[in-house]
């Protein structure tokens, strides 16, 4: 059954993958105190102004989040490049999380 609260995401996912989401949720928070959350394509994502702004999920073997705008990946490339997994998304594990300063 898929998740009807971005919680109920969380709570579903094993304690590695739940601690890294929960990481990369507080980091989205504060970079957008404003943005509101839901679930869109059964994941957690975050609008502003009725706008996407980003999504994240978690995986077999690894986490995803999923930027809107391809401009924030040309901006960080060097940065993100250990990270990108195709045009518009970043992979990472838990053990090697996406560093919260990018």
């Amino acid at each position: 059954m898929a998740a009807t609260s971005v919680d109920g995401y969380l709570r579903a996912l094993p304690e590695a993958q739940r601690a890294a989401l929960e990481k990369l949720r507080k980091t989205i928070r504060a970079a957008a105190p404003e943005a509101t959350e839901a679930i869109s394509y059964q994941m957690p994502a975050f609008k502003m102004h009725g706008r996407f702004l980003v999504s994240y999920a978690a995986f077999k073997d690894h986490c995803s989040l999923f930027p809107a705008s391809y401009a924030v990946m040309e901006t960080l490339g060097e940065e993100l490049k250990p990270y990108f997994s195709g045009r518009g998304t970043l992979r990472f594990t838990p053990e090697k999380p996406i560093p919260p300063a990018l």
